[in-house]
């Protein structure tokens, strides 16, 4: 075979697009490890007699590595729109639809010296757990703000009760500072570290909570930032800031808890087969399977 002809070759391969498959690759939000690798996604695989493979990590982190090229998938699922705009900005995707929501929530250990109260005070509903989480010794997890979503959550949650509950200084209080070592976790990892013990209340959506069967401090729509309506009104009367990449301010703003999809230009195993994944996300069948495992209907509208 001549070298032309296989440098044609080569480039050809390299151009093409990816070859029909019946797998699928789905990149998603750390939070949804168990609705993804034990649910929808082997039940998408059966329904294609293919092959599924998830890999789960902060949705800020995720993106990055998809926008780089790190990492390749078909679809990647993420929690508030803030992560998809950096697919968006690298022009890896043109559109992401709403497929499931979720609320605030804060999870504690059962088997914890604080269940007791956290349990008390959740059936007041008068913000006393508060001064339960702002507890000296109480071991409190969350993730990174930078990396995940809902890293930043969590510190708008508490601002947002801080104000709800005219309690001022009580989220700085629980928190001690918004990237505190000694509290912020890898996303995939948290929720075990409180099954575990190693600390007694963590950060979290209602969804992942109660796939893990923990239980769990409940907000109202004020605190708990599921509620679209209330955005512009109430949320959006709280902000922070952290530092990026470059050591610069950032300040950053509220976003609904609403899981977004989206399909990637480069998907291996094809445009169409990551439309599938959405698509079957968005049936009734998906819609249920988010359902059992303690996800929300999709809200709003899509992202572009």
């Amino acid at each position: 075979m001549s070298r032309v002809l296989c440098s044609l070759l080569v480039a050809l391969s390299v151009s093409m697009p990816a070859l029909a498959s019946d797998n699928i690759r789905v990149t998603y939000a750390g939070s949804m490890g168990k609705v993804m690798d034990q649910s929808l996604g082997p039940a998408f695989a059966s329904q294609q007699h293919g092959t599924y493979q998830g890999q789960g990590q902060g949705a800020y982190g995720m993106a990055r590595l998809l926008a780089s090229h790190k990492v390749t998938a078909d679809v990647f699922v993420s929690i508030t729109p803030g992560p998809m705009q950096i697919l968006k900005d690298a022009g890896l995707i043109d559109n992401a639809v709403p497929v499931a929501s979720t609320s605030m929530v804060i999870a504690y250990n059962p088997k914890s010296k604080y269940a007791a109260e956290f349990a008390a005070a959740n059936s007041r509903n008068d913000g006393s757990w508060l001064k339960v989480l702002a507890t000296p010794g109480l071991q409190f997890g969350r993730t990174d703000p930078y990396l995940d979503p809902k890293g930043q959550n969590i510190v708008f949650t508490l601002l947002l009760a801080e104000k709800y509950y005219k309690q001022p200084g009580i989220a700085d209080k629980i928190l001690g500072g918004v990237q505190n070592p000694r509290q912020v976790n890898l996303e995939g990892g948290l929720l075990t570290r409180l099954e575990s013990g190693q600390v007694d209340a963590a950060a979290g959506y209602e969804s992942e909570v109660i796939s893990a069967k923990l239980p769990y401090l409940k907000f109202p729509d004020e605190i708990n930032l599921s509620n679209p309506d209330m955005e512009k009104q109430w949320y959006d009367t709280v902000s922070f800031t952290i530092k990026d990449s470059k050591g610069q301010d950032k300040v950053l703003h509220t976003q609904p808890l609403v899981y977004y999809a989206a399909v990637l230009k480069n998907a291996p195993n094809g445009v169409a087969q990551g439309e599938k994944f959405v698509d079957f996300m968005r049936s009734a069948q998906g819609q249920k399977l988010f359902h059992d495992s303690g996800y929300a209907e999709p809200k709003g509208k899509a992202l572009y």
